[in-house]
C-alpha cells in the first residue's frame, strides 16, 4: 500500500515539476526573448488598442567578420491624430504641435475643419521623443499612438534584391519584391502572434540544424550579402553606367563553390525607404528577370565542353577562315580576319574567335552540345531565392536541326540567359566543373534565437575537374597576355577572365547596328577560386567592345576583394 502511494506521489511530483519547468521556460520567453516586444505592445494597448502593433521579421546583411547589419527592420515611433470636434482653436493647436514635430499646416487645418469626423491622422512616423512629449503635453483633441513601420537602413543598397513591403489588392501589407516577397511567409508575423508561436519556438531546436530552404520556418533572414562589398559594387556600377550613358549596368559577386552571393545589383535602382517616388520599372531585379545574349563569355563554356567530351585537346588546332557560311547565313570573327591553318585552341579565347568556337560546336554535335548547355542550367530557373525568375531562352538549340543555331550559340548569340544563369554556369569553371545553386539567404534566425542553416542542395558535376582546370589555365593566359595587353596582370595572383560583346536585336528581330551588350566574367585566385564576378552594361554609348567598358571596373573590384578579404598570393611575383 505504501509502495503504491509512493508511486503516485512520484508521478504527481514529476507532473508538478514539468509544469513548473514549463512556466519557467515561458517566463524566460516573455521576459528575455520577447521582453521588448511585450513591453511595446503593452504601451500601445495603454495608448490605443484599436489596431494590432505591426510586426515582421528582419533581414540582415553579413560582413566578413560574421557581424549582422540590418537591411530591413522595424522603425518605432508615433502616429499623431486629432478629433476635430474637440478642437476649438485649430491655429493654436497647430502651433503647440509644430513646436514638437514638423506638420504640414495646410493639411492640418483642413483636417481640423472636418468637425463630423472623430479621427483624422495628421502625422505619421513621429519620432519617439517628440511623440512622448506631445503625449505629456495633454493637448485637447490630440492623440498619439505607438506605431511600427518597415524601414530599410541600406536605402538603395541591394534594394532590388531586398525588395519592400506594400499593400496588395486585398489591402494586406506584404512583401512585393525581392526577398521581402520570396520569404514573405517566413517574415510575416501576423498569424499566431507571440503566444501562438511559443510551442513552435520551444521545440524548434529539436529539429535538424540544417534545413531545406523551401521548408524555412518563421524568423529573420540572414543573407550572404556583405554590406561593404555591396557598397563598392554599387559605386562601380553607377560610375560605369554614367561614364558610358548605358541603359543599364549590373553585376554579381559570388562564391563559386557554395553559390553564396556576396553582392548583387543593377543600376539604375531605387531607395526602398522612398519607393513611392521611385520608378516602378526598376523595382524588379534584372539580374533574375531579364534575359540577354551574352556574347563571348560563352566561349569558355564551349571550350570546356569540347575538352570534357574529348573532341579537342588543349594543344589541338584548326583552320581559321575568318568567316563561315552555314545554312545560307554568314558569321565572322570580330575583325573579319582569318588566322589560317594551325590556329591553336588558346587563341579562340585570347583573340575571341567566333569561327573557332563554332569549330568546337561542330566537333561536339547537336545532341552533346545541347546536353552540356542544359546541364549548365540554361533554359530553366536556377532556383535562386528571388521572385519572378526568368528561364532564359535556348529554343534555337532545342527545336532547330540547323547547324547555324549551334554555331552562333557557341559564341553566345541566338540564345538568351539571365545574369544569374550565366554566373551559375560560369561558376562551374571555378568549381572543378560543378554547378551550384546561387542564393542570397544562408540561415533563418528563429524568434527563440536558434539559427537554422539553409541547405541549397548538392553541386551537379557537369564537366570533369581536368577540363575545367584546362580552360582556367587558358583564361589566366588571356589576363596575363591579352587583357589590356597584359598590363592588368597581377604578378603574385592568378586571375582567369573573359570579355563578351554581343549584338542586340532591334525591331523585326534583326541585329541593330551600333547596339551592343557588353559582359565580363572572371574568377580568382585561379588555382583555388574564392570569388567569381559577372558584370554587364547594356547599350553603352561611344564604344564597341566590352574590353573598353568593363576591364577597369572588373579589375577595380578584383583588387578591392583581394585587399578586403586579404586573399593570399598563389604564385610568385611582386606584391600587388
Amino acid at each position: 500500500m505504501r509502495r503504491e502511494v509512493r508511486g503516485r506521489l512520484r508521478i504527481l511530483s514529476a507532473g508538478l515539476l514539468a509544469v513548473a519547468l514549463l512556466l519557467v521556460v515561458r517566463l524566460y520567453f516573455v521576459q528575455i526573448v520577447h521582453g521588448h516586444e511585450f513591453s511595446l505592445r503593452a504601451d500601445r494597448q495603454y495608448i490605443s488598442s484599436s489596431q494590432a502593433l505591426f510586426d515582421r521579421g528582419s533581414i540582415y546583411f553579413t560582413d566578413k567578420s560574421g557581424a549582422l547589419l540590418s537591411a530591413a527592420t522595424l522603425g518605432t515611433g508615433f502616429t499623431l491624430s486629432i478629433n476635430p470636434s474637440q478642437i476649438t482653436d485649430a491655429e493654436a493647436t497647430y502651433a503647440k504641435l509644430a513646436a514638437f514635430t514638423p506638420i504640414d499646416k495646410t493639411a492640418f487645418l483642413a483636417s481640423a475643419a472636418k468637425k463630423t469626423d472623430p479621427y483624422e491622422v495628421v502625422a505619421k512616423e513621429v519620432p519617439t521623443d517628440a511623440g512622448a512629449a506631445i503625449q505629456a503635453a495633454k493637448i485637447t483633441g490630440v492623440t498619439v499612438t505607438l506605431e511600427r513601420w518597415r524601414t530599410y537602413p541600406a536605402a538603395s543598397r541591394a534594394a532590388q534584391s531586398v525588395g519592400f513591403i506594400a499593400f496588395d489588392n486585398d489591402n494586406t501589407l506584404a512583401g512585393r519584391f525581392g526577398l521581402e516577397r520570396y520569404y514573405n511567409d517566413v517574415l510575416d508575423r501576423a498569424a499566431g502572434g507571440l503566444f501562438g508561436n511559443f510551442f513552435a519556438e520551444l521545440f524548434a531546436n529539436l529539429d535538424n540544424v540544417v534545413v531545406d530552404a523551401r521548408q524555412a520556418r518563421q524568423g529573420d533572414l540572414i543573407t550572404t550579402i556583405d554590406p561593404v562589398v555591396q557598397e563598392k559594387l554599387d559605386q562601380v556600377l553607377a560610375a560605369t553606367n554614367a561614364q558610358y550613358s548605358s541603359q543599364e549596368t549590373g553585376g554579381i559577386i559570388m562564391n563559386p563553390k557554395t553559390g553564396e552571393i556576396i553582392a548583387m545589383d543593377s543600376y539604375p535602382s531605387f531607395d526602398a525607404n522612398d519607393f513611392a517616388h521611385g520608378d516602378p520599372a526598376h523595382f524588379g531585379n534584372p539580374l533574375v528577370e531579364h534575359q540577354y545574349e551574352f556574347g563571348s563569355i560563352m566561349k569558355p563554356l564551349t571550350m570546356t565542353a569540347g575538352l570534357d567530351a574529348g573532341v579537342i585537346m588543349p594543344d589541338s588546332t584548326y583552320t581559321d577562315t575568318g568567316c563561315v557560311t552555314v545554312n545560307k547565313q554568314t558569321f565572322c570573327n570580330y575583325d573579319l580576319k582569318a588566322r589560317g591553318p594551325g590556329t591553336p585552341m588558346q587563341q579562340i579565347l585570347s583573340q575571341s574567335l567566333n569561327v573557332g568556337a563554332a569549330f568546337i560546336a561542330g566537333k561536339l554535335g547537336h545532341e552533346r552540345f545541347r546536353t552540356y548547355f542544359e546541364h549548365l542550367g540554361f533554359g530553366v530557373e536556377t532556383g535562386i531565392d528571388l521572385p519572378s525568375e526568368a528561364r532564359g531562352n535556348i529554343q534555337n538549340i532545342k527545336t532547330s536541326p540547323r547547324d547555324i543555331e549551334y554555331d552562333t550559340a557557341s559564341f553566345g548569340q541566338g540564345i538568351a540567359e539571365t545574369p544569374v544563369q550565366m554566373i551559375k554556369a560560369l561558376g562551374a569553371l571555378a568549381n572543378n566543373g560543378a554547378v551550384v545553386t546561387p542564393h542570397l539567404v544562408k540561415a533563418i534566425r528563429l524568434q527563440n534565437g536558434v539559427t537554422k542553416t539553409l541547405s541549397w542542395g548538392k553541386p551537379e558535376q557537369v564537366f570533369s575537374p581536368t577540363a575545367a582546370s584546362e580552360t582556367t589555365t587558358m583564361l589566366v593566359q588571356v589576363v596575363d597576355t591579352k587583357l589590356a595587353n597584359g598590363k592588368d596582370k597581377i604578378p603574385d595572383l592568378s586571375v582567369a577572365a573573359k570579355t563578351g560583346t554581343a549584338q542586340i536585336a532591334g525591331p523585326g528581330g534583326k541585329y541593330a547596328p551600333g547596339l551592343y551588350f557588353h559582359s565580363f566574367m572572371g574568377y580568382f585566385p585561379a588555382s583555388d577560386p574564392k570569388y567569381i564576378i559577372l558584370l554587364y552594361t547594356r547599350q553603352p554609348q561611344g564604344v564597341q567592345y566590352a574590353s573598353e567598358t568593363l576591364t577597369e571596373p572588373f579589375m577595380t573590384l578584383t583588387h578591392f576583394l583581394i585587399n578586403y578579404y586579404v586573399v593570399p598570393p598563389d604564385r610568385g611575383g611582386a606584391p600587388h
